[in-house]
């Protein structure tokens, strides 16, 4: 799929879907009464690549992935977005936009269903349909489930019960197991029956939540569980996923750049260069420039630009112990320093780009531990460092950061930590995220959509955890520990157990309203291998505790996460709200058919 040539033809099939005012609808304006399918390609194999291709705006999102939760916080004087804060209205267009994505996406694959009469590829489109479908039941809750492709001018599609929903993925996926032409495994961005098995996963633990469980106390994030048959089907179809596969990789050659499409990616939306047919500066995705603080102008002090509206917060600075290899996997915690013309080969990009005896001896701007370090590892590394650590010719001040709070370590010296990460640029802290890091984007340009990186969506460890948190769910906590510890394992930490639990970051001041519980192991743990990946918005919305999340740890809303997650009638928003567009053009809203979502 990677390899696969861009079908610049092709961007004009988006008018079968997104063209319409009306996300659920394709009204016919042509003079003669034709409809849309006698203006476009009816090449199933051609329909099949853009389907693919239109899941690239569904995953390429930080908003309503990453905004809202218990990791992150505007730095560089900057504030939390409408998804931070939870001001969001029908009228946002973020929202609208999710929304017609998702349903471009599930439109262009029923399309390829409706033409390939041979079945070729009906195991693939039923995966992406399902994956939508399930995006779409954690954002939006009841949406309508839409099978057929839409080529005429129906405008009447009433909001599909939340049960249905899951019945109609599971449906979809399982049927998809059965396709003879789907593939066992695949690595190369196409659908696999390895793949569909751990949706599969996803899809049964999001309903055992949704379905299975009361919830007591939104405030508490307590609940009740009133049937566990859709966690055990969850730890059934991960084990199927999971196979007998170890995490043998390390955590840094997982997300190398120079190791895409390995043997934990399970599905990736794949992103190449090689092959664009527009401009280069804009073509790809822009998660690299979206983790971390604004280290100034990249192409005056050689570092990443970064837009600091998603620096890691002091929970995230007391997630890792200095030994977890994660931290060091997920950040770049060592800043390179560059001369006045320095950039790719010098400054930040310099860390993949530079020869590693040439790294040896290279200028270090900065070197970032976490929180949880001591002051004497800084002090032991700017010992031994020394000589790296003098600026010279170099554009950036070096130094020598522990990430504590409240009070940051700074070369010897105290530096409040917020006031430190909101300054501008030239006294800036918390570390970028490199999950994403597209080296060869530096030789290029400095742009916001550079990077080709893959977007992995389903990956081996991320499925452990699914497991983990199923068979806890499930009565069967020894099971959910092994899986927890395997993955703890792989990254050089010490095995945990649930009741000896305790997160560093519980015992910070600013914390103390917090007490941890199983499920926080589970979601803590998720945090530390998934930092960044997207998944953090629903595995808080899943699992009960967005709004107890929200109050201890989300700075935007300081206590109040209940009253401003909540509308003037006390009706929590656990949705998003269903698009204005969507209402105004749907006429299963105006007969009273379907409602808008509680909050709104």
């Amino acid at each position: 799929m990677k390899k696969t040539i861009y079908i610049l033809t092709l961007l004009l099939v988006g008018c079968l879907f997104t063209g319409c005012e009306d996300f659920l609808t394709a009204e016919n304006k042509t003079a003669g009464g034709q409809n849309a399918g006698d203006y476009f390609t009816k090449d199933p194999a051609t329909l099949r690549v853009y389907a693919y291709s239109l899941l690239k705006p569904v995953v390429a999102r930080v908003d309503v992935y990453e905004e809202g939760v218990d990791l992150y916080m505007a730095s560089n004087k900057k504030t939390g977005s409408e998804f931070d804060r939870y001001t969001l209205t029908p009228e946002s267009d973020n929202v609208k936009s999710l929304y017609a994505d998702l349903y471009a996406c599930i439109n262009m694959a029923n399309a390829t269903m409706f033409y390939d009469q041979a079945g070729a590829y009906k195991g693939e489109m039923l995966f992406l349909r399902a994956y939508c479908y399930y995006v779409l039941s954690q954002q939006f809750g009841e949406v309508p489930y839409i099978k057929e492709y839409i080529n005429n001018s129906e405008r009447n599609y009433p909001r599909t019960p939340l049960n249905d929903v899951y019945t109609y993925i599971i449906d979809d996926l399982t049927t998809a197991l059965t396709d003879p032409n789907l593939k066992a495994t695949a690595t190369d961005g196409n659908a696999s029956k390895r793949a569909v098995n751990a949706l599969l996963a996803k899809v049964y633990l999001a309903a055992a939540w949704d379905l299975g469980t009361t919830l007591t106390d939104a405030n508490n994030g307590t609940y009740q569980i009133k049937d566990k048959t859709y966690f055990t089907q969850a730890l059934n179809y991960a084990k199927e996923a999971i196979g007998s596969q170890a995490l043998a990789m390390t955590f840094d050659d997982k997300w190398s750049p120079k190791n895409e499409g390995n043997e934990e990616v399970i599905f990736a939306v794949q992103y190449a260069r090689n092959g664009w047919p527009g401009e280069l500066k804009t073509g790809g995705h822009g998660l690299q420039n979206t983790f971390g603080s604004y280290y100034g102008d990249c192409t005056s002090t050689g570092e990443k630009y970064v837009d600091g509206l998603h620096a890691s917060n002091p929970k995230s600075s007391y997630l890792w112990t200095a030994d977890d290899a994660r931290y060091d996997a997920t950040f770049m915690t060592t800043m390179y320093n560059a001369p006045q013309a320095g950039w790719g080969t010098v400054g930040y990009y310099a860390y993949y780009n530079a020869d590693a005896a040439v790294l040896d001896t290279m200028p270090v701007a900065l070197r970032i531990f976490p929180g949880t370090a001591s002051t004497s590892l800084a002090s032991t590394y700017q010992t031994e460092h020394a000589a790296q650590l003098q600026q010279g010719a170099c554009i950036n001040a070096p130094a020598v950061l522990v990430m504590s709070y409240p009070d940051m370590w700074v070369n010897g010296s105290k530096k409040e930590y917020v006031a430190y990460v909101n300054q501008d640029p030239g006294m800036f802290a918390a570390p970028v995220v490199k999950k994403f890091d597209d080296p060869a984007s530096a030789a290029i340009a400095v742009n916001k959509t550079n990077g080709y990186r893959d977007i992995v969506v389903l990956h081996l460890s991320d499925i452990y955890l699914v497991a983990a948190e199923a068979a806890l769910l499930a009565d069967d906590a020894a099971t959910a520990l092994t899986y927890i510890n395997d993955v703890r394992a792989r990254a050089g930490v010490a095995a945990t157990d649930w009741a000896s639990y305790k997160p560093a970051y519980a015992d910070l001041d600013c914390y103390a309203a917090f007490t941890a519980t199983d499920i926080d192991l589970i979601l803590d743990e998720r945090a530390r291998e998934l930092y960044a990946e997207g998944h953090r918005w629903m595995d808080l919305r899943r699992t009960r505790q967005l709004v107890r999340y929200n109050n201890i740890f989300n700075a935007d809303l300081a206590g109040q996460a209940l009253s401003m997650m909540s509308n003037a009638s006390g009706e929590v928003k656990w949705y998003r709200p269903i698009p204005q567009s969507e209402v105004n053009g749907n006429d299963a809203y105006k007969n009273g058919t379907s409602k808008q979502n509680l909050g709104y």
